[in-house]
């Protein structure tokens, strides 16, 4: 068989990324034109290496007129300079390591984060040794502004702040966080990776928006992602900083070798020119119009999703999203997990959530400019959906098995008991090849990792990957 016609045969079992339908992971405009440009700038860059400027000035060239762009966006002072990444985790990353190298004077930095920091923070905290202080949230799932205040000691190099945050889709009060930071001479980076490219049309709308952008004293950084709400293709995002000394720590040379010096502003060396160009490409083509536009069409998705939702007695908004993400609960008649897998196979992929602090499980949905097209169907969807999973009942994991799975501390399990809770679990079992199978509904699985510990799930988790993470010879 061709490649290409295997290729495509294989992606036919992937989730659609265009239509507005998959309502995580990818973001779609809707526009196929855009689209195709795209895909081109990235095709034409597909073998260009923006690890050196010099050798490709035109990526450097591209990657300063974006920086622009965002600036512009962020109401960044002139002082301002930023850095396109591979994403958001990247972004965050970063954030992290220059706020630790910042100040190599601390011995055990740690970073201050309301708890529904994403989760990018405690992977810099695993990567960076910076302890991950995290701060409970209000009841309204926003930061507790004062109790990050009251945690900042002189171990803290760096407090973080959501728009929005990606659980609950609310905004966290920037303004007071930020000022808490700056008194204790602290950096404040505020994590707008889903909302930093459509917050500020939003705002231009007449949507209420919380403060959070360099228009905010005491703001140091902010991370956007471009191959989010820009709808560029993945994987892109941009961190600026304040001013040029906040982002020098970020930067790594060496010539301790035999060979060309080492001079990075990222993680990664070698970047291909692919995703810088395409995102380009697709900034251009939309322009600031078309952004304000875009942007029109998400938000009277979302405001047409909360609608819908409050037409449907057994499900609730977790709270009124501020940005474009939305967070559904369900009364005892529904079970999310099983609203999820009945959404799924009425074509609209959403994500379930699991329970996490005393807060129950719940359904999330990323919503794209995209999904308009598609509401009347959407909500079609939802409410067959509901219907079905009340006729299903609740998933009910045995109370011997509850028992058995809090009885067991991950760090002393071994592969064989891995496999074993694996293939009990329901996440993988064995098709008729011999090659892993993957479940094709999901809800007894997540009613099962709902019970667990989060060290358990991310024990099991990281054994299922594994699992899958294997050669094809």
């Amino acid at each position: 068989m061709n490649p290409l016609d295997r290729m495509h045969a294989m992606q036919a079992a992937d989730l659609p990324v265009h239509g507005g339908r998959t309502l995580a992971y990818v973001y779609d405009g809707g526009d196929p034109e855009v689209d195709r440009i795209g895909r081109e700038a990235v095709a034409a860059y597909a073998g260009s290496n923006a690890l050196d400027p010099t050798a490709f000035p035109s990526l450097l060239q591209m990657e300063n007129e974006l920086v622009g762009v965002a600036c512009g966006l962020l109401d960044a002072p002139a002082s301002a300079v930023g850095t396109v990444t591979s994403g958001g985790t990247e972004s965050i990353l970063l954030a992290v390591q220059g706020a630790r190298d910042a100040r190599p004077e601390v011995e055990r930095p740690s970073m201050v984060l309301p708890a529904t920091a994403h989760a990018a923070f405690h992977k810099a905290a695993h990567y960076f040794g910076v302890e991950a202080v995290l701060v409970p949230v209000g009841a309204d799932f926003r930061a507790d502004a004062a109790a990050m205040a009251a945690a900042i000691d002189d171990r803290t190099v760096l407090v973080a702040a959501s728009a929005p945050s990606y659980a609950h889709g609310v905004v966290d009060p920037v303004t007071e966080i930020a000022a808490a930071a700056a008194a204790a001479g602290v950096r404040c980076h505020v994590d707008a990776c889903i909302g930093g490219w459509v917050l500020p049309y939003a705002a231009r709308l007449g949507r209420a928006v919380t403060p959070w952008t360099f228009a905010v004293e005491g703001v140091t950084s902010i991370s956007v992602d471009t191959h989010k709400y820009a709808y560029a293709p993945k994987g892109t995002s941009i961190l600026l900083h304040r001013d040029a000394a906040l982002r020098k720590p970020q930067f790594f040379a060496s010539a301790a070798w035999p060979g060309y010096t080492m001079l990075n502003q990222t993680t990664q060396s070698t970047r291909s020119g692919g995703p810088i160009a395409g995102t380009w490409a697709v900034v251009t083509a939309i322009g600031d119009a078309g952004y304000l536009r875009l942007a029109g069409q998400v938000f009277e998705a979302v405001d047409r999703i909360v609608a819908a939702v409050e037409g449907v007695p057994a499900l609730r908004v977790v709270v009124p999203p501020e940005s474009t993400l939305v967070a559904l609960a369900t009364d005892g008649s529904c079970d999310p997990f099983t609203l999820t897998d009945e959404m799924v196979a009425r074509g609209w992929y959403v994500q379930p959530q699991l329970s996490y602090a005393g807060q129950p499980a719940s359904v999330h949905l990323s919503v794209s400019a995209a999904t308009l097209a598609g509401l009347d169907d959407f909500t079609t969807a939802l409410r067959d959906s509901v219907t079905a999973a009340q006729a299903a009942g609740p998933v009910a994991v045995d109370a011997g098995v509850v028992a058995f799975i809090e009885s067991l501390d991950p760090a002393t399990l071994g592969d064989d008991d891995f496999d074993g809770l694996l293939a009990a679990s329901g996440l993988v079992g064995e098709s008729a090849d011999g090659s892993l199978a993957l479940p094709e509904r999901m809800a007894e699985v997540n009613a099962m990792l709902d019970v667990a510990s989060p060290a358990m799930r991310e024990a099991l988790l990281v054994a299922f990957l594994d699992r899958l993470s294997r050669p094809v010879r």
